[in-house]
C-alpha cells in the first residue's frame, strides 16, 4: 500500500452564522475565521458550532454562513458530513457538527441516545414542584465519519461537543436568561449540566469500544470541544486509562490525548478569567498514534473568553484555538512488520 500523509483538525467555531445584533458581521467573522482554517493546511476538519440559516422563510435550513467561510479555499470541495435535525431531517438552527474530508466518506452516523438511554430525574427545586421524574436527554449528538485514506484503510472519526459547565435549565429557577432565583436551583442545575456532559462521553465511549469489536487496528480518532480538561470525568470517560481501569488487558482499549505532545506552557485551547484550559481535545487510537507525528495549537491570538466580551460586544473572534495534528503512513513496504 502506498504512503499516505495527513493532517487532522479541530476547530469550535462558536455560532458561525448566528445573529449578532451591534457586533460583528458575518463578513467580519470571515476576515478573521477564514486565515486561521487556511493555516491548518488539513485534510480532515471537524468544526463545531456551525449554525444553519434559510434562503427564504420556510425553507430548508443549509450551512449558508460555512459555505461562505469555505469559498474560494480548499475545504470548499472537501467531502462533508453534518449532524442534522431528528424533526427536519435537515440542520439544527444553532450548533450543527461537520466534518470536511478530502478523503471519501463511505459512512456517516449521528449518535444521539442510540447506546445510551436517557437518565429519568425528578426535580429537587423546580417551581412548581415535579411531580414525576423526566428524561435527561444530552444536547446534541456526536458525528460519526468513516474516511477511506487510500482505499484501504480508514480512518473513524469522531466530532463532538460536550455540554458546557453552564447550569441548564430548572423549572421555576430563574428570573432571566442570566439570573437565578436560588443558589439551590443553580445547584441543580449545574449538577444536570455534569450528568448531560458526562453522560454524552460514555455513549462515545460505548461507540468507540464498538469500533474497536470489530476491528482491534482500527485507527480511530476522537475530536472536538469536551468543555472538559484532561483530568475531568468526561475526557477520562473517553480515554480509559488503565490506571483508572486498573486491567492491564485493557491497555490496548485506551485513547491518548495528543496535546500531551505539547509544551505544558502551550497547552491550552481556552482562556477564561486569565486561566488558560485545554478544553479541545485530539485523542487517537493506539494503532492510530504509530503514525503521529506533530500537533499545532495555534492559540498565539486568543482571547479570554470572560473578559474580552465585556470590552468587546460580539467579537468576530473565537475563543477556542484551532488545533491540527499530522500524521504519515509509509509504504507497507517501508512499515515495520
Amino acid at each position: 500500500m502506498p504512503a499516505v500523509s495527513f493532517r487532522v483538525a479541530t476547530f469550535n467555531l462558536e455560532t458561525l452564522g448566528g445573529k449578532t445584533p451591534r457586533g460583528a458581521s458575518l463578513d467580519e467573522r470571515i476576515a478573521v475565521l477564514r486565515p486561521q482554517i487556511l493555516r491548518l493546511r488539513a485534510d480532515v476538519l471537524c468544526l463545531q458550532e456551525v449554525d444553519g440559516q434559510r434562503r427564504r422563510k420556510n425553507g430548508r435550513r443549509r450551512l449558508l454562513a460555512l459555505d461562505r467561510l469555505l469559498a474560494g479555499t480548499p475545504y470548499e470541495s472537501f467531502h462533508r458530513a453534518t449532524s442534522v435535525s431528528r424533526s427536519r431531517g435537515d440542520v439544527r438552527d444553532k450548533h450543527n457538527l461537520v466534518v470536511l474530508s478530502r478523503f471519501p466518506v463511505t459512512e456517516t452516523r449521528q449518535v444521539f441516545h442510540d447506546l445510551v438511554t436517557a437518565p429519568s430525574y425528578r426535580p429537587a427545586t423546580a417551581r412548581p414542584a415535579a411531580e414525576d421524574a423526566a428524561p435527561v436527554e444530552w444536547d446534541r449528538p456526536f458525528l460519526y465519519a468513516a474516511l477511506s485514506l487510500d482505499g484501504q484503510r480508514t480512518l473513524h472519526v469522531i466530532n463532538l461537543h460536550l455540554r458546557a459547565h453552564r447550569a441548564a435549565f430548572v423549572e421555576g429557577q430563574k428570573s432571566d436568561a442570566h439570573t437565578w432565583r436560588t443558589m439551590p436551583g443553580w445547584a441543580e442545575g449545574f449538577f444536570l449540566a455534569a450528568i448531560k456532559r458526562a453522560g454524552q462521553a460514555l455513549e462515545a465511549r460505548l461507540f468507540i469500544d464498538r469500533l474497536m469489536d470489530a476491528d482491534r487496528d482500527a485507527m480511530i480518532l476522537v475530536s472536538g470541544d469536551f468543555n472538559a480538561d484532561a483530568h475531568e470525568t468526561p475526557v477520562r470517560a473517553v480515554r480509559g486509562d488503565e490506571e483508572d481501569t486498573g486491567n492491564p488487558h485493557l491497555t490496548a482499549r485506551t485513547l491518548v490525548p495528543l496535546d500531551r505532545s505539547v509544551a505544558q506552557s502551550q497547552r491550552f485551547s481556552v482562556v477564561h478569567h486569565g486561566r488558560p484550559q485545554m478544553l479541545d481535545h485530539l485523542l487517537v487510537s493506539r494503532p492510530l498514534l504509530a503514525w503521529y507525528r506533530t500537533l499545532e495549537v495555534h492559540n498565539e491570538a486568543l482571547g479570554d473568553e470572560l473578559i474580552t466580551p465585556s470590552a468587546v460586544h460580539a467579537t468576530p473572534e473565537s475563543f477556542h484555538a484551532p488545533m491540527v495534528a499530522e500524521f504519515e503512513i509509509p509504504d507497507a513496504a517501508e512499515a515495520p512488520s
